[in-house]
């Protein structure tokens, strides 16, 4: 038996094949250009050709179910039969500030839908009176194409169009903006939605009683990916900004912190985001220069340095200090020196955030599993080991598509008969 997971990525298209064990089978990629990535139809051929080249590989009358994941708060608005009426709306599109405004007077303060580039704002940008149109997350869409039932989403991708996780519906204060638009019914990530359609199942060669399931934002893929899934789990994204996730019992949020709460495999996935990162490191060094220093810092011993790593003015995440300056300074003369600073700053930083985290409400911290760069760094891994005071180790495996196969893997064990929602 395989599961099949789908990304629907920034730059392209990724679906992965693993076994029962969780060993990945076969890989399918296709690429997509910045201005395609708009384009809903160019999306699909995408999807296509990623099919298209995972199908040599594996035997796809094996696939017992499918997973798409997509990104955060991209959205594809469709007429009542699902056909996209204009080009898709990202994730960091801007919506007006008539319609952020709108919803900042209506929506409580915990709120996703909050901010520049909130789903719900564009919708209200965008949407046509009258036209019977249906807002769909890309996932939504791509499953739908599959065979899955028009107008169905996850709690994942519909949290910032403003999805409450926790009551599980959308909140009354949403009919009051005159949306004229029908936001999708929404299921848990995973839930079963019925078999491939027969004319995909023909054309891929998938046996035409594979399951399509409910899937996930590409975050939340990634998360799975790591196989972080007890409560004080923490992931840690090492990239150019420094971005944790935990495991956890309950929900948070937090919105002076910027936290709030995915629903995901029986928990909730309470995280934030510091502005501090590896973009402050690439200012000094390159990863070559890192990686070539770091093997003389010993990461047992304190600096003696106290830098609090911004790339500029302001922080809001473990911190809540518009006008936090950063703290680099007096830089040594020996560059092993001022590197172990660094580091170790953002390690401070890292742990304040998990601190932070339990304080909120979350669960404590029980151990880390890194992703991004600065995960196979071996020194700053045992830095920061150090410095938070638990075990911290790489992920085997941090691919949003790994995830998102990793979620119809788990759906398929339960379910037995599929059926259309």
């Amino acid at each position: 038996m395989l599961t099949l997971g789908i990304d629907i990525g920034t730059s392209g298209i990724r679906a992965v094949a693993i076994d029962a064990a969780g060993t990945v089978q076969g890989w399918g990629r296709a690429r997509i250009g910045a201005e395609e990535r708009r384009d809903a139809m160019a999306i699909w051929r995408g999807v296509g050709e990623a099919l298209a080249v995972l199908r040599p590989l594996i035997d796809m009358a094996a696939v017992r179910a499918i997973a798409v994941d997509g990104t955060s708060g991209t959205l594809i608005v469709t007429d009542a039969a699902g056909r996209p009426t204009g080009p898709a709306t990202l994730y960091i599109d801007q919506a007006t500030a008539a319609s952020v405004a709108r919803i900042a007077e209506m929506a409580p303060r915990d709120s996703a839908a909050h901010g520049k580039t909130s789903p719900l704002a564009r919708l209200l940008d965008h949407a046509v009176p009258g036209s019977g149109q249906r807002a769909l997350h890309e996932a939504d869409w791509v499953t739908h194409l599959l065979g899955g039932p028009l107008g169905v989403s996850d709690a994942n991708n519909a949290l910032k169009t403003g999805y409450d996780p926790v009551a599980g519906a959308w909140p009354g204060w949403i009919g009051r903006l005159g949306l004229a638009v029908a936001l999708p019914r929404v299921v848990e990530p995973g839930t079963v939605l019925g078999p491939i359609s027969p004319s995909i199942a023909a054309r891929f060669g998938f046996n035409p009683a594979t399951w399509l399931v409910a899937g996930t934002t590409d975050g939340c893929a990634s998360f799975l990916a790591t196989g972080a899934d007890q409560p004080g789990d923490g992931v840690t994204a090492l990239g150019s900004t420094l971005t944790l996730k935990l495991v956890s019992d309950r929900p948070v949020f937090a919105p002076d912190y910027g936290v709030y709460s995915h629903r995901l495999a029986g928990h909730f996935l309470p995280g934030g985001a510091s502005s501090a990162g590896a973009a402050v490191l690439a200012r000094y060094f390159t990863p070559e220069q890192i990686s070539a220093i770091s093997r003389g810092i010993d990461p047992g011993q304190d600096s003696g340095l106290d830098y609090y790593p911004l790339p500029a003015p302001g922080e809001r995440f473990p911190n809540n200090d518009a006008t936090l300056e950063p703290r680099l300074g007096p830089r040594p003369v020996d560059d092993t020196l001022f590197l172990h600073g660094l580091l170790e700053g953002l390690a401070r930083i890292e742990a304040l955030g998990y601190r932070r985290l339990a304080a909120l409400g979350a669960p404590r911290l029980r151990r880390v599993l890194t992703v991004g760069g600065g995960a196979v760094n071996p020194v700053w891994t045992a830095l920061r080991a150090r410095v938070i005071g638990v075990d911290v180790t790489a992920a085997a495996q941090t691919e949003a598509a790994y995830g998102s196969a990793l979620l119809a893997r788990r759906q398929s064990r339960d379910a037995t008969k599929p059926s259309r929602l």
